[in-house]
């Protein structure tokens, strides 16, 4: 994303112009825009003229619109989705749709061609500027939002296939998404008998031959921003398409391959062929050693941590925005674990007490993950209500309740105090 004009005072009033490139890009702006922002954007709108002789002509024209926002809508594409954790039966590709971002609400901006009040939706696309302007101000987690979007060099870190009995997912994994590129599915007899070994070892021959294609084609092995490439299979067949891949891109002479195999290609074990492994594959010790300074890993093993911690020290892993509120409070957050669809919430107080979680902890020194609910560790921390804590210190969560209510009754006795002082007074 290219920032083209940023304005925002200390008060936090302002806008900020951006210019989505890519599928990630729109997911940004799905973050950044709420309901009641001003957004200004290029669309084609429909045109309809009436001539001197009362005919009627419809046509369309590309014009700049500003819109007071009522609804945000996004679509990952048919290959953009965490959500998507099914391998299909038969052979098939993920398609190569790009998101898309709808943005409708009223006109608020006078235009020639459209009249104020009018409502109209903006179809957001790559590499046209979009201007936003929130009439309640920018806070700190928008304002990082838009910074991190606007880090130079971003994309794809780490490239994943994530293997079956005859099937295969490629994915590709950025700072926020999950993109499904390509799905195959190649049948594999079964050893049965001893003609069954050979159509076995026939059917895995054309298996691997259908997945070497599809990565030449659905993994950039040769960019230099990806760090890994993950194939992660149960049992052994990783150890197969490694070793075929390997042979193949000897026999054509591809030196680049080659050398994207040997130095890139980390092989990880798992319990089933779905996309929803990722998490399990990027808390595997090998790959956190080796993308511990990417957000999605730092998360994955966050998440673990958590997990783990609520089975053994449960007083310090809370969960669930009451409790999680009340270990802010006090001081307690260590790390706190979020998921980016609270700061989505149509209702502004809603968005406003999570900021203002986050804000307290980081002031005490505490770390905050937003998690994507583009990626699998999203998708289970949404699970779990879209908030956790790990604390520094255990906390017991009956206590701490208790504590609250004593709390409130003494505040309501003083309150009716100050009330009677005031009738007698």
């Amino acid at each position: 994303m290219k920032l083209v004009g940023r304005h925002i005072d200390k008060h936090g009033s302002g806008y900020v112009t951006l210019r989505p490139e890519d599928d990630e890009d729109m997911w940004h702006l799905y973050n950044l825009i709420q309901a009641g922002d001003s957004v200004r954007a290029t669309t084609v709108r429909r045109i309809q003229t009436v001539s001197n002789t009362g005919s009627v002509d419809s046509s369309k024209i590309r014009l700049n619109l500003t819109v007071q926002v009522t609804r945000v809508e996004f679509s990952p594409g048919s290959g953009s989705s965490a959500q998507d954790t099914e391998l299909p039966s038969t052979s098939s590709s993920a398609g190569n749709d790009n998101a898309a971002l709808h943005i409708s609400g009223k006109v608020i901006v006078e235009n020639l061609h459209v009249r104020l009040g009018a409502f109209h939706t903006l179809d957001i696309e790559a590499n046209r500027d979009v201007r936003i302007e929130k009439p309640d101000g920018w806070d700190s987690v928008a304002v990082a939002r838009v910074e991190e979007s606007t880090v130079p060099g971003r994309g794809a870190e780490v490239a994943a296939v994530i293997c079956g009995e005859g099937t295969a997912t490629f994915c590709l994994l950025s700072q926020h998404m999950t993109v499904v590129t390509h799905r195959i599915s190649v049948p594999i007899p079964r050893k049965a008998a001893a003609s069954g070994a050979f159509q076995h070892e026939k059917g895995m021959q054309k298996f691997c031959g259908t997945l070497f294609d599809s990565l030449l084609r659905h993994i950039p092995y040769a960019n230099t921003g990806i760090r890994a490439i993950i194939i992660a299979s149960p049992g052994w067949i990783r150890d197969g398409v490694y070793d075929y891949c390997l042979a193949e891109a000897a026999k054509r002479g591809d030196k680049i391959l080659q050398r994207a195999l040997r130095e890139k290609v980390i092989k990880v074990h798992i319990n089933s062929a779905h996309v929803h492994s990722l998490v399990e594959v990027l808390k595997s010790p090998e790959i956190a050693t080796r993308l511990k300074e990417t957000k999605f890993a730092r998360e994955g093993i966050m998440l673990d941590k958590f997990f783990r911690m609520l089975a053994t020290d449960e007083m310090r892993a809370w969960y669930g925005p009451e409790h999680v509120c009340l270990a802010a409070d006090r001081g307690a957050i260590g790390t706190l674990l979020i998921s980016d669809n609270l700061f989505r919430s149509s209702d502004p107080a809603t968005r406003k007490k999570y900021v203002e979680v986050t804000e307290a902890v980081q002031h005490k020194g505490g770390e905050v993950l937003i998690f994507s609910s583009m990626h699998e560790s999203g998708q289970q921390l949404n699970q779990l209500t879209g908030i956790a804590a790990i604390l520094t210190f255990p906390l017991d969560v009956e206590i701490v309740e208790a504590e609250e209510k004593e709390a409130a009754e003494e505040r309501n006795r003083k309150g009716e105090i100050e009330d009677d002082s005031a009738q007698i007074r």
